[in-house]
């Protein structure tokens, strides 16, 4: 059986107890104990030390991280229209751009409410593949939009359904994997951010080329079309192809089901569990929870400059004098920016631990970018670029924080929860970095350029105190569980997970043999 020390990181082998429970109790474990208990022969005869984990790992890897991928690519697709156009074809004045870009998060946001009870209710593929299509929809209708109203109101019906994305993909990542594994994955299917601002470039740059006249749409309304074709067959793949647990996927064997849950279990947070209900006692607790503020606080810091380089980095550069068409092209590096401190990260998680520093060793090249781009002369375009690119690290971070929300926190509702809100805190910096943009300040934009430097220096605090918090919190659950065996000394080892305390949906706090990573 794997299990990871807190501390490291790192697998190393113990076991997890079989136990048995009374009928009334099996209703608040989850559904994985349901299907190891039923499988009770199986999974006697399997023995996780003669399970190939490399080949099972790659296999799940093959079947499910392409598709959240893809979801993820998908939603930055469409953030080109200001060099296409739009503003100009729309008749948009002043903030109004501005505002688009934030009533898309503003619907995002407000929609995070009711998702956190039906992420916990509703097979979570299933209603992530069913997101997909109706934004794939809205992404098509959007090419309608005559007006700053109409455009505004499509966008609100985007962030809507944008909504489930984030907290969908990081409950549906940690149901696979144990938590250091699970680093990598988070970080490869967060690469959709670079891969669409690259994709995006060439894809902006190609319908630039389509002149509109009598009869044929603007190229900016043809491109809304074509991502929300392609959206809505990516949202019936998802619903077709991406299996809502581990139990219900028809492509791996039992014995390779009863594997992989008896290797996950040490994660102690639970794969689905919709009988128990939604517990208001659980949202209570998360809004108590200090780890849960520094998480909000860190990533709200973070979106900001997200904020700001996804929505306004093509216009950025096409107001050092660049064309619009090759303002597109020469923001593909962007993406490319960020693809490596994702992956940078996310690789470096899993082999070193230590997600606090590398989340600071990412702010840091993000911080000199925003220096570099505040204060260089205009004149200085080769260095403004080199900040514009530099700025993008910052974007690797975010997937960190969304792995260790799931890792952290255990719990159905409070996970569910939480998984929302950190998510919805990532919209809230979205509201904000947009906003930075003032017409006013158009077109060295210094305030908001400024505004990313500092925001980034801020999440570098947070993500430290975070990293104290987590230490503390485990020695002092050590100490006490010294104290509990009863002898209190140096020798007393954290005790050996029960199968009912693995699966039982308890909460971070409820559960004392719960370790944080960090």
């Amino acid at each position: 059986m794997t299990a990871m020390d807190p501390n490291s990181d790192k697998e190393a082998v113990t076991s997890v107890k079989e136990t048995t429970v009374s009928p009334s109790e099996s209703l608040e474990l989850d559904a994985a104990w349901t299907y190891l208990n039923e499988h009770r022969d199986t999974s006697a005869a399997v023995n996780l030390e003669a399970v190939n984990l490399s080949l099972l790992r790659r296999k799940i890897d093959w079947h499910i991280v392409p598709l959240m991928f893809l979801c993820y690519t998908l939603q930055f697709l469409d953030k080109y229209a200001a060099v296409m156009g739009l503003p100009a074809d729309l008749h948009l004045k002043g903030n109004e751009f501005s505002n688009i870009a934030t009533f898309l998060f503003v619907g995002l946001l407000c929609f995070e409410v009711p998702n956190v009870y039906l992420l916990q209710r509703l097979p979570s593929a299933k209603w992530l593949g069913a997101n997909v299509t109706l934004w794939g929809i809205a992404t098509a209708c959007g090419a309608a939009a005559h007006s700053y109203r109409t455009i505004l109101v499509s966008r609100v019906f985007l962030g809507i359904f944008e909504a489930t994305i984030g907290p969908s993909l990081m409950l549906i990542s940690s149901q696979w994997y144990t938590k250091s594994e699970a680093a990598p994955r988070f970080s490869f299917w967060y690469l959709g951010l670079g891969v669409g601002q690259i994709i995006g470039g060439l894809v902006s740059f190609g319908f630039q080329h389509v002149v509109p006249s009598e009869g044929r749409l603007a190229g900016w309304r043809i491109m809304f079309v074509v991502l929300g074709v392609i959206t809505v067959v990516v949202g019936l793949a998802v619903i077709l192809m991406l299996p809502d647990t581990p139990m219900k996927a028809k492509w791996l064997s039992e014995r390779e089901k009863v594997a992989l849950l008896k290797h996950v279990s040490v994660n102690q947070t639970g794969i689905e569990n919709t009988k128990k209900g939604f517990k208001w006692k659980e949202v209570v607790e998360a809004v108590m929870d200090m780890q849960v503020w520094l998480l909000l606080l860190s990533v709200v810091l973070l979106s900001v400059s997200s904020g700001v380089v996804t929505t306004y980095s093509a216009t950025l550069i096409r107001n050092l004098g660049y064309a619009p068409k090759k303002a597109a092209l020469m923001n593909t590096p962007s993406g490319a920016v960020s693809i490596f401190f994702t992956l940078l990260v996310g690789y470096g998680i899993r082999t070193q631990s230590h997600r606090w520093a590398w989340i600071i060793a990412c702010i840091i090249p993000a911080i000199l970018g925003g220096a570099l781009m505040s204060f260089l002369p205009t004149t200085n375009r080769s260095g403004i670029l080199a900040g514009i690119y530099l700025v993008n690290a910052v974007v690797a971070p975010l997937p960190i924080f969304y792995n260790w929300t799931v890792s952290n926190i255990a719990g159905t509702t409070k996970r569910a929860f939480a998984a929302a809100i950190i998510s919805g805190s990532f919209s809230l910096g979205n509201i904000i970095g947009p906003q930075t943009f003032k017409a006013k300040d158009a077109p060295e934009y210094r305030p908001a350029k400024i505004a990313v430097m500092a925001t980034q220096a801020g999440c570098a605090v947070t993500t430290f105190a975070l990293f104290l918090w987590y230490v503390w919190r485990n020695k002092t659950r050590d100490a006490a569980e010294k104290v509990r065996k009863g002898d209190g000394g140096e020798g007393a080892e954290v005790g050996e997970i029960g199968e009912k305390e693995a699966w039982s949906g308890l909460t971070d706090w409820e559960n004392k043999k719960f370790r944080y990573v960090y």
